[in-house]
């Protein structure tokens, strides 16, 4: 496993349009049919990296959590299925159902989305105000695969707090680690 940092897209950019396939309910969605009302994260994650599979418990624990407090979550897959075909849409849904997501699990085939979003890894998570302008970018917490420092989703979760309780986050942002985005050839 490659470990990639995330580029740290600029805060203050505006949350990029997409229409994608959910996989599990193979409906077409759209960034504003699935936004929050005060905040989302976009997540770009995908079924087999071991640091997504590390905090998938964690990710769907703080999307119950915030759901109700108007901020909604969306996954998207970006991987080059063709090479990675662990990756591909049937997987994905049956991978989204496995893990209980009550989030949209999205499959971005041409992986223009992740180009838009300057995407890198897995999982790289993005968090927009309900202006949809970028509050936060980057790490769940410092857990990562074998350090042994627990999953607790600290980070993502006081930025969360900060869009709710309508507070600029002055914490210092670190970028997520993960696998790199399998990119097409």
């Amino acid at each position: 496993m490659a470990q990639t940092a995330s580029n740290m897209l600029p805060l203050g950019t505006k949350a990029k349009s997409f229409n994608l396939k959910d996989t599990v309910s193979n409906e077409m969605v759209t960034l504003e049919s699935a936004k929050g009302v005060h905040g989302t994260v976009i997540m770009f994650i995908c079924n087999h990296c071991p640091y997504v599979t590390h905090v998938n418990a964690e990710l769907v624990k703080l999307a119950k959590t915030y759901k109700s407090k108007g901020i909604n979550f969306i996954a998207i897959s970006s991987n080059d299925v063709e090479n990675y075909p662990q990756d591909a849409p049937d997987k994905m849904a049956q991978h989204a159902i496995n893990e209980g997501y009550i989030f949209p699990y999205l499959f971005d085939q041409t992986q223009e989305v992740a180009k838009a979003y300057q995407a890198a890894c897995t999982p790289d998570l993005f968090v927009f105000d309900r202006d949809l302008e970028l509050t936060y970018r980057g790490q769940l917490d410092d857990s990562r695969p074998g350090n042994n420092i627990p999953v607790t989703g600290s980070d993502l979760r006081h930025a969360l707090d900060c869009i709710i309780d309508n507070k600029e986050n002055n914490r210092i942002q670190k970028p997520s680690m993960g696998c790199n985005i399998k990119w097409k050839k």
